[in-house]
């Protein structure tokens, strides 16, 4: 795979597609009567300037050489059908469908919505809300009715009763019971978009509008406004709170906390604390510590409110009581606002994932409309309202029996894209229940046209990016064209290259000069920065001692003052010390720049012949460079080349002012 992407670099260095009308000026060449247009030759080749090394690559004769070259292969490619091969199809499908995300969105928009979360994260809001349920594809008349209590709570709220008791009264929300509606502090992504919204554009101290989400109307009042606290990392050391409350076990488990807390003073280690004695399983084997939080993520504000409270890292609280139990916290690490850089790819991410996504879908869909009209065949469109019924409400209709004559045009997307009342009424068949709450008929069918069009218009935006944005054709005309590339040399060069033994043996052979081992010692190599432990290195090897026992006399535990390399060295390889002669023995003590150095000489080397095995990789290279330029010259042959040189001419001029 690696080489597969050293490749496509290279095709992307040689050559791309042409999409652009305006690249296609002139005919430079064609291959087979196919056209390659000086557009394209000359933006790759001003592309590239400056990544080519060899100067030869640069004359623009060579570079037309090179360029041809290239196109000859791609001919070739398609010539014997590598494109139709379905891994290949995969790969590009797979490579096309990352390349087009960015092309499927609204970017203004998103852009927007990552400034405005961003901003937002700055805050904490603290707020209450009062829920009144209602599905999020109910008939009109409850919804009016959800909307209605909640204009008649919010009256009463904004004559003075108190909210957390109308809560506790009216909300639908389930926790309301026990919290009064209070949700704590929160920001941003915490909360469902439209929500969210309510909250942030509502005062400190005021209450909401009804505000729709998919739960049902909410009103919200904003308790508290204050600067994001950031993220904490802590650790905890836990008693729980005990199953069946009594005045004894309460007592008990405050005494329990109140010893560790003690501990914690008389300077005992606040990790062996927790791991002896935290009743919190998940923590306490990592010594408490609890993955990084911020405002609101937690199910205790007392918690989170002793934990932001202290300062200092391996700073601990004083035992506290939430609902769970009693705890003492310790400050590991405060994590301040991260700035918009760091976050912006994060907050696009989650704008994906939430309703936001919605905004982006819905000004992406309203600008495919105004670029993509569609025109209605009313007739048949008539004839396909008459074969729905209620029964589409009840998820229980069924495609007409005489289904194959809908086989006719119904709309026309840009006046190119045809699609057919059929296809529209498999569409219908599948999402019945979408539009379920819409009457009449008619509408219901109207609702659905206009999303089975939206998808369609995607699609159709989809299939033509090459055609509405040439850098994108462009993008993709070169991962083709490599893919094809790789896939091709694979077949032809390299795999011949590695397989055809005589044909490389015959290679070798005939180039065996370029193969050449120069003078060459079996040496150990000894070297040290204390020239009186060289000597004594010496001093052994003259007595026939080995390496092992040199090293076992010389270096110590704590210290090493001497290093042996062993092995075959050309003579002018680097690793090895000047020698004034290269002979078998034992040299003398040869001072370096930072290093002393002895050297024993096994035995000399000539220059000679290496075998084919000892280059084999570097024969391998140059037997499959071989084989490609000779296999490009076969390919001119095989294929009829035309160069247009009067416009060469005029694109070297160009080139060359």
């Amino acid at each position: 795979m690696k080489l597969r992407k050293v490749l496509l670099g290279l095709s992307l260095f040689i050559a791309s597609a042409t999409f652009a009308q305006q690249e296609e000026k002139e005919i430079l060449f064609t291959v087979d009567g196919n056209p390659y247009y000086t557009g394209e030759f000359v933006r790759v080749y001003n592309k590239n300037l400056d990544l080519v090394k060899d100067d030869s690559q640069k004359d623009l004769n060579n570079y037309l050489d090179l360029f041809i070259g290239y196109k000859l292969k791609v001919n070739k490619a398609n010539s014997i059908g590598l494109q139709n091969d379905k891994k290949y199809q995969s790969e590009l499908k797979s490579y096309r469908t990352q390349l087009s995300k960015s092309y499927l969105t609204d970017t203004k928009v998103t852009k927007e919505l990552v400034e405005e979360a961003y901003e937002r994260s700055k805050k904490e809001i603290e707020a209450s809300h009062i829920l009144f349920t209602v599905a999020e594809n109910a008939a009109p008349a409850d919804t009016l009715k959800a909307y209605k209590k909640a204009i008649e709570v919010r009256n009463k709220a904004l004559a003075g009763k108190d909210f957390g008791e109308l809560a506790k009264r009216y909300s639908q929300d389930p926790s309301a019971k026990d919290n009064e509606g209070n949700l704590g502090y929160f920001s941003v992504f915490r909360m469902v978009y439209p929500f969210e919204n309510g909250a942030y554009n509502t005062p400190k101290g005021e209450v909401s509008q009804p505000i729709r989400s998919r739960f049902g109307y909410h009103l919200i009042k904003v308790n508290d406004v204050r600067k994001n606290r950031g993220e904490i990392t802590v650790a905890h050391i836990m008693i729980l709170k005990p199953r069946k409350s009594t005045e004894e076990k309460e007592a008990k488990a405050k005494q329990k906390i109140d010893e560790i807390y003690q501990k914690l003073k008389q300077g005992e280690e606040f990790e062996s604390l927790a791991k002896l004695f935290s009743e919190d399983k998940s923590s306490a084997p990592t010594g408490g510590k609890l993955s990084k939080f911020k405002s609101g993520e937690l199910s205790s504000i007392v918690f989170e409110n002793n934990a932001f409270a202290l300062n200092k890292s391996g700073e601990y609280s004083k035992p506290f009581q939430s609902e769970y139990g009693w705890h003492i916290i310790k400050l590991i690490e405060k994590h301040s606002a991260k700035p918009f850089i760091d976050l912006k790819a994060e907050f696009e991410n989650k704008i994906k994932k939430d309703d936001r996504s919605k905004l982006i879908a819905a000004s992406m869909n309203e600008k495919l409309k105004k670029r993509y009209p569609a025109k209605k065949n009313a007739k048949v469109y008539t004839r396909v309202l008459k074969s729905l019924n209620n029964k589409v409400y009840e998820n229980s209709w069924g495609l007409p029996e005489d289904l194959e004559s809908y086989d006719v045009t119904l709309f026309v997307i840009n006046g190119e894209k045809e699609l057919t009342a059929k296809s529209f009424l498999q569409y219908v068949g599948s999402h019945q229940r979408s539009a379920a709450q819409l009457k009449p008929i008619a509408k219901y069918a109207e609702a659905l046209a206009e999303r089975y069009l939206e998808e369609q218009r995607s699609i159709y935006y989809n299939d033509n990016l090459e055609r509405e944005f040439p850098e994108f054709g462009i993008v993709m005309g070169e991962y083709r064209d490599g893919l094809l590339l790789f896939d091709l040399m694979e077949k032809e060069i390299w795999e011949k290259a590695k397989t055809d033994t005589i044909g490389l043996e015959k290679f070798y052979t005939d180039n065996v000069a370029k193969y050449q081992w120069k003078q060459r010692i079996d040496a150990e190599v000894y070297s040290s920065t204390d020239e009186k432990m060289i000597k004594k290195t010496r001093k052994y090897l003259k007595r026939g001692k080995d390496a092992a026992y040199i090293k076992e006399q010389l270096n110590m535990a704590d210290q090493v003052n001497v290093i042996e390399k062993a092995g075959v060295f050309e003579t002018e390889n680097k690793a090895l010390p000047k020698l004034k002669k290269y002979k078998e023995g034992v040299s003398s003590v040869i001072k370096g720049d930072k290093y002393y150095y002895v050297v024993k000489t096994n035995k000399v080397l000539p220059a000679g012949n290496k075998t084919l095995e000892e280059c084999k990789g570097r024969v391998i290279n140059d037997y499959q460079q071989y084989l490609e330029s000779t296999w490009v010259d076969s390919l001119k042959k095989e294929f009829s080349i035309k160069v247009n040189q009067n416009v060469f001419n005029k694109v070297k001029k160009q080139l060359n002012q």
